[in-house]
């Protein structure tokens, strides 16, 4: 499936993807996270779409799994496809020891994260994103992923503070 067969395809069944998950959660911004989690999944996917009757139908059980899911625990996935930066040769062995442990740190952090923050994240600081393109790819306003980052940033600030 091309970029824009999907573009349409999301534009089309998103608000009941939305009223789904808000039905099962009684939350708006979780209903909100749910929905781009989903259409991150299917946009993981988006080249098997074509295989499946009925893509409208996968979304639909997705949300549904996805939210009785949230609602039981709190999903975690490990990100080793991350990419470490490189620490500067001009540190000091001691600063650059600090800098490894805090950016190990913040990608343990990053993985406690929900599915959806950290497809965020990523897109946004390890594959450079713009707010525009993710929201392209999502489905989702700008808006909703502006609020989605912050989220996600202030979450693992306080984490990382403690």
């Amino acid at each position: 499936m091309q970029q824009k067969e999907f573009e349409t395809l999301i534009r089309r069944i998103r608000r009941q993807l939305h009223h789904e998950a808000l039905r099962l959660l009684a939350d708006n911004d979780e209903a909100e996270d749910v929905t781009q989690e989903a259409v991150l999944k299917l946009w993981a996917m988006r080249r098997q779409l074509d295989e499946y009757h009925s893509v409208e139908a996968l979304a639909m059980v997705m949300v549904r799994r996805l939210s009785l899911s949230r609602k039981r625990t709190a999903a975690t996935i490990s990100l080793t496809d991350c990419q470490q930066t490189d620490v500067s040769n001009d540190a000091s062995p001691e600063e650059q020891l600090i800098m490894q442990e805090e950016e190990a740190k913040v990608m343990q952090l990053i993985a406690t994260l929900p599915d959806a923050q950290q497809a965020i994240l990523r897109m946004k600081h390890i594959d450079g994103l713009e707010t525009s393109e993710i929201a392209s790819i999502t489905g989702s306003s700008e808006e909703a992923i502006r609020k989605n980052l912050s989220r996600a940033r202030k979450r693992i600030l306080k984490m990382f503070i403690r």
